[in-house]
């Protein structure tokens, strides 16, 4: 998993999920200095998993066009 996003143009969809992981990597950034939340952080990051899949799918569909 990316510490940061590089920058990636491309529709507002791909933007959006861009932004929706940036999101969640600076929120798990900010529970990493909190104890006892290792379950949360195990929800985001599958929640960044799934993001990132949507993306993956997203770039794909955008190729094509």
């Amino acid at each position: 998993m990316n510490q940061s996003m590089p920058y990636e143009p491309g529709s507002t969809q791909c933007l959006g999920l861009i932004a929706a992981k940036d999101s969640i990597l600076s929120a798990m950034n900010s529970l990493s200095r909190i104890d006892n939340v290792d379950h949360i952080k195990k929800q985001l990051k599958d929640i960044y998993s799934e993001l990132d899949k949507l993306h993956d799918a997203r770039k794909v569909i955008e190729k094509e066009v």
